[in-house]
């Protein structure tokens, strides 16, 4: 069995895990952590947590479409949190026109794993793993 096969037999099960950890790890580092979100990081939480309802409801309606839901959300989620990756890792931060809270800057790195994975990085990850998956489903679709 292909790697694309096995990838579509269990994408929406990879898909739901993945939105799950990644919304259960934001309110992790906001509830437990106490680390204060910042404007970029609510609207990746907003982009995000509708996915994992989202792909629970498709899970139990056996419903292949989602994908055509998910995948816009899932790329608006990565675009933001690579431009908040930028703001922490480049001097792009010195000309941010999104106005972020004093208290809590975006560009502020709240954690810092292996000096290059920062939450934004995470959060682009999980993104990018769920459109992956979507894509797969969209691009392998039998009814075409």
């Amino acid at each position: 069995m292909s790697f694309i096969k096995v990838i579509k037999k269990y994408a929406l099960y990879i898909a739901f895990i993945q939105a799950w950890v990644a919304t259960l790890g934001s309110l992790y580092f906001s509830e437990i952590k106490h680390l204060e979100p910042c404007v970029l990081c609510w609207y990746q939480r907003i982009l995000m947590f509708p996915i994992a309802i989202i792909l629970a409801v498709a899970i139990i309606r056996k419903d292949k479409n989602v994908a055509y839901y998910v995948l816009p959300l899932s790329i608006l989620g990565a675009l933001v949190a690579f431009y908040q990756y930028l703001l922490q890792m480049t001097p792009l931060s010195g000309v941010n026109p999104i106005s972020c809270s004093s208290l809590e800057p975006c560009s502020a790195i709240q954690v810092l794993y292996l000096g290059f994975i920062t939450i934004p990085f995470l959060s682009m990850s999980a993104f990018i793993i769920i459109g992956l998956i979507m894509l797969i489903l969209v691009k392998y679709d039998p009814k075409k």
